[in-house]
């Protein structure tokens, strides 16, 4: 049998503690860029909770595009890492459900959506509400002789017999079309569905042209800073009582983020700041590229409140 000529195993060994010191040397360099209490390669946090977290952002839901940056924005800040995915809202709730996402902050409660809720509730986490000034309304400009859901009828051709909605999945798209066209016999008008961007658009330009047009729209929106709008009285309730934004996780959101739901728990902001930060990133013209950076502007400007977000223990 051929011998290793001692010189070559010694070489080796040589190597191979140089090796093992350069690895030790570089995981010291790489701990000290990490943000702080990162553990490494464990993927949890000093705090007990995994260091990725993935939110679920409704389509066309603007409070929620800005309160998913904003938490993105705090909870990077703090060394996790945020991912952010667009979702229809059916869809949303059954990612939710099986545990592909881990969070939603635009769950409308009691009403809107009531339905995701009967079905995937048992699956889920409510982690509270953290604005209690949401309502569904309808909406058209301040100049419209009308000021009630129950003048329309009688002025549906100045509305081009058009009632403008959102994405069909919607909730308040199931209240308008279930409850509010029946109760305000309102079946002769066309009820138009699409996108929230395209609902926007044509109140933009209608108002432009002066022209009457009716929209499905919510509060809080920065809709309302916009435009010259006005909501219809709706003395019938067929839009439902003023709701509350909830923050829904998955079933195993205080096992997998013990810190990050209870901050989460305590999240509260109202609606005047929110339409600041929804006119910062959505009414801004900004490319989505660009909310990351404009977040990290809003929040040095709202230092309070954002430090405020991950106070409570």
């Amino acid at each position: 049998m051929k011998r290793t000529p001692r010189t070559t195993r010694t070489n080796r060994t040589k190597r191979a503690v140089a090796a093992l010191a350069l690895a030790a040397a570089t995981a010291v360099g790489l701990s000290a860029c990490m943000p702080p209490g990162y553990y490494g390669a464990s993927g949890t946090l000093d705090n007990g909770d995994q260091k990725s977290m993935h939110v679920v952002v409704f389509n066309g839901w603007d409070e929620d595009t800005a309160a998913s940056y904003l938490w993105k924005y705090v909870l990077e800040q703090k060394g996790y890492d945020v991912q952010l995915t667009n979702s229809d809202v059916a869809p949303a709730y059954s990612g939710l459900a099986s545990g592909d996402y881990d969070v939603v902050f635009d769950t409308w409660l009691p009403n809107t959506h009531k339905q995701y809720m009967d079905t995937y509730g048992e699956q889920l986490t409510d982690l509270g509400s953290w604005n209690d000034q949401a309502s569904l309304e309808l909406a058209v400009p301040e100049y419209s002789d009308i000021d009630s859901i129950d003048e329309l009828k009688a002025h549906a051709s100045e509305f081009g017999n058009k009632i403008i909605g959102i994405e069909p999945a919607a909730g308040e798209t199931k209240v308008v079309s279930d409850d509010v066209i029946p109760q305000y016999g309102l079946d002769g008008m066309d009820f138009i569905t699409s996108s929230t961007p395209a609902m926007l658009a044509d109140l933009k330009a209608s108002i432009a042209k002066k022209e009457d047009v009716v929209v499905t729209l919510w509060r809080p929106h920065w809709a309302y800073d916009a435009f010259p709008i006005k909501d219809l009285k709706d003395p019938k309730g067929a839009l439902g009582k003023n709701e509350e934004i909830h923050t829904i996780a998955k079933k195993s959101i205080e096992d997998d983020f013990p810190t990050a739901s209870k901050w989460m728990k305590h999240f509260s902001m109202d609606s005047d700041t929110l339409y600041s930060l929804e006119n910062a990133l959505v009414n801004s013209g900004a490319k989505t590229s660009e909310y990351p950076a404009i977040t990290k502007k809003w929040a040095s400007e709202h230092k309070d409140f954002v430090d405020s977000l991950t106070s409570s223990k």
